[in-house]
């Protein structure tokens, strides 16, 4: 200790102290995820508005189903880019400075308090959505399903569990055959052994022989072309499920890449915010 200058010995007693000051700045994480959790918000309500708008009920007319989909993933990543760089930027701008603390530290606290105003933004959003905005959602998703259900009724019956039209596929009468009283019990008995079936991950032989049996005795088309039309439309069914779960999966994942992006982004944007912080007194 002898040897040491003034200098080096008032670093280490500074050094030697440990500060009462936390490293979380929780004002200014509160604060800029408010900014990113709000941002979300009206970005999304935007997003939600050009793909209602992009929707036609005219065959042709709007932007398709797959289109939509590719927007909206798209959306979503610039979304939570935009919140994660907003949010974090104000978090390190907004937070108090930190003196006799090394660069590399300084660099740390601030990449880690836009973390946390990251993940705080992220649950404000799942919160509010949860609560608010999908009751909200979820009302106008029902009435627009009753709507649905009641110009389709007539076809499929009101607790059908699939479109009409994969029905009127099935029991479409033959050409030369007389057109039988509506076998409105026969269609939802149908209706429930697909499902069944369905969820189960395979329509039993018994049940494929079943369904032709009515198809054929409805319809009065040959044995083999009933066999056929059950075979179409299971096949068709599986298909469109298929299609369904794939991409449910592929939008979890889109989503998740996102949000790891976003932590990473609000992390670097606080480090930024934090940098340009320190410049000034």
């Amino acid at each position: 200790m002898e040897n040491l200058t003034i200098a080096q010995r008032a670093t280490l007693e500074a050094s030697a102290v440990e500060s009462n000051t936390s490293a979380v700045s929780w004002a200014a994480i509160l604060a800029g995820a408010v900014v990113a959790a709000a941002t979300s918000l009206v970005l999304a309500l935007v997003v939600a508005g050009v793909d209602f708008a992009s929707v036609s009920p005219w065959p042709g007319r709007g932007a398709s189903a797959r289109s939509i989909t590719a927007v909206s993933a798209i959306a979503l990543i610039i979304i939570q880019w935009l919140s994660a760089a907003i949010g974090g930027y104000l978090t390190g701008r907004l937070r108090t400075k930190w003196t006799a603390t090394h660069t590399h530290e300084v660099f740390f606290r601030d990449t880690a308090n836009g973390l946390i105003a990251w993940a705080l933004a992220t649950l404000l959003v799942a919160v509010t959505l949860a609560s608010g905005a999908s009751s909200l959602l979820g009302t106008g998703a029902r009435a627009a399903g009753t709507t649905a259900a009641t110009v389709a009724s007539p076809a499929g019956g009101p607790n059908s569990t699939f479109s009409p039209y994969a029905l009127d596929t099935l029991f479409r009468t033959a050409p030369n055959a007389e057109p039988k009283a509506a076998a409105g019990g026969v269609r939802e008995e149908t209706s429930h052994i697909l499902a069944e079936g369905l969820a189960r991950g395979e329509v039993s032989t018994a049940d494929r022989s079943y369904l032709a049996q009515l198809v054929a005795a409805q319809t009065g088309v040959s044995d083999a072309d009933a066999q056929r039309r059950v075979d179409d439309v299971i096949n068709q069914l599986r298909a469109d499920a298929d299609a369904t779960r794939r991409a449910s999966e592929m939008a979890a994942i889109f989503a998740a890449l996102s949000m790891l992006v976003g932590a990473f982004i609000a992390a670097v944007s606080a480090a930024l915010g934090g940098g340009l912080r320190d410049q000034h007194p």
